[in-house]
């Protein structure tokens, strides 16, 4: 019975393999030609602006936490016992205050992000079929389906400067 599945398989690889022959195959990085756009790159420079004083007062109230907490243990024990306690309650306030700013930066980061997502979408599902049906392709595979590819065969860079073009 096994003998028999090889022939078959073996036999359908080599009348499959004239038709794969003639058939045009491309890959295309679905993700890279979306981060690699220019509007994706102005997006991501708008976002550091925007997000950007949020972020620097988040590391700040890190980095006063973490001064408190290298405080506590490296002279937690020589304290006197109200000053250690003020210190703890002043730790625990700062990290709960970091929990809360870093969930609320990280909800409107990820609002920003869907946004520009649903905006560049259709762009770039319009460059891929522009590119697909330029090169009359017959098959194209998601790059991560494929293991390597010769640089003739990626469609990638082909996207990115039609969705580039797309006003």
């Amino acid at each position: 019975m096994r003998k028999l599945t090889q022939l078959v398989i073996l036999a359908t690889a080599l009348i499959a393999t004239p038709a794969f022959a003639e058939m045009k195959i491309a890959v295309l990085n679905y993700q890279m030609a979306l981060l690699e756009s220019d509007a994706a790159k102005k997006y991501a420079v708008d976002a550091e602006k925007k997000f950007g004083p949020q972020l620097t007062k988040l590391k700040s109230l890190e980095s006063s936490a973490k001064g408190i907490q290298d405080r506590l243990v490296s002279g937690g024990d020589k304290m006197a016992q109200p000053e250690r306690e003020r210190l703890e309650l002043e730790f625990k306030q700062k990290a709960r205050d970091f929990q809360f700013q870093s969930k609320e930066l990280n909800e409107a980061k990820a609002v920003a992000d869907r946004e520009m997502l649903k905006q560049l979408k259709p762009k770039l599902d319009q460059a891929v079929e522009e590119v697909i049906k330029k090169g009359a392709y017959d098959l194209v595979f998601e790059r991560g389906a494929v293991i390597d590819v010769k640089p003739q065969y990626d469609v990638t860079r082909q996207v990115i400067e039609r969705m580039n073009q797309l006003k």
